[in-house]
């Protein structure tokens, strides 16, 4: 399974403790990473409100750079970057005359870009290509008798047509299903498909807060010992945010979030310092207690 990698911004910015965890678990579980370095930020879907072809053309570039390495698939560790790319390759290649205006600029870079990429994220690679039954035989140490609430944010879930998921319907249930490949129990809670308040956090700290708040809450409220997402952007907010959101509130919520990767990490026998569980703001010592992982 050899891949195009693009991490995204994040990984190696504000969550600097997935970029390093992600690459390792993908090469235990066998996942080839060509890292695209002279990728640049998808936009992240604020770009595009101001500048709509310019995200296609800096998108469409890291499709040529990709297709340059005579590769067919992008893999990424971030939902947003995930939807954004997801949605202008769908762009690109049903409109193939807009295509073509796009590449007159790549081409000053000596680049073109043919649309035969496919884009993926981590999270779809583990379940469509590693497999859950492979995955399960991979686990070193079970989760057993952790409980873990998924979040999966907005850009990995919608627009469904954009995504695959009428071709991959159980995309919407990827996290539980791994959840469970790693021997713990997901938690079902209404949040779990919603925003995380991240995209409005500039301009509505409050709402934004509030949100992190409500979701971090009903989670805890149905069991959860742990969150899980897929998303950095999803994970600063969750993670970074969820002192404010207890302040607000007046209760300690203390829920530790993971990113996706480090769960499956931890599953597969990492410990706590290749985890980088010591970078997050909520304390994860709980999760580290309960799953046995060995302290660095």
């Amino acid at each position: 399974m050899r891949y195009a990698f693009w991490p995204g911004c994040v990984s190696k910015g504000g969550t600097p403790e997935l970029y390093p965890t992600a690459t390792s678990v993908a090469e235990k579980v066998g996942m080839e990473l060509v890292e695209l370095d002279q990728a640049t930020c998808t936009g992240a879907g604020a770009l595009g409100e101001h500048d709509p072809k310019l995200v296609d053309v800096l998108n469409a570039r890291t499709f040529a750079l990709a297709e340059r390495e005579g590769l067919d698939t992008l893999l990424t560790i971030c939902s947003t970057c995930q939807g954004v790319m997801a949605a202008v390759n769908y762009r690109l290649r049903e409109q193939p005359e807009y295509l073509a205006e796009i590449n007159e600029t790549l081409r000053e870079e000596g680049l073109e870009y043919k649309g035969t990429l496919t884009v993926t994220h981590m999270m779809w690679a583990l379940v469509e290509e590693v497999g859950i039954d492979h995955l399960k035989t991979m686990v070193f140490r079970p989760l057993r008798g952790v409980k873990i609430a998924p979040f999966y944010g907005c850009y990995i879930l919608r627009p469904r047509y954009v995504l695959g998921m009428n071709e991959h319907p159980n995309r919407e249930n990827y996290l539980e299903k791994l959840i469970e490949a790693v021997g713990a129990e997901p938690v079902d809670y209404e949040g779990k498909s919603k925003c995380c308040g991240f995209p409005i956090l500039t301009i509505n700290n409050d709402t934004a807060v509030t949100m992190v708040g409500n979701h971090s809450s009903e989670a805890k409220e149905n069991g959860a010992h742990v969150m899980v997402t897929p998303c950095p952007l999803c994970h600063l907010n969750l993670d970074g945010y969820q002192p404010n959101a207890s302040s607000k509130r007046g209760n300690n919520i203390n829920l530790p979030v993971l990113h996706l990767p480090q769960m499956i990490g931890a599953a597969l026998g990492f410990n706590e310092t290749e985890l980088h569980l010591k970078r997050h703001i909520i304390s994860t010592d709980s999760f580290v207690e309960m799953s046995g992982i060995q302290r660095a």
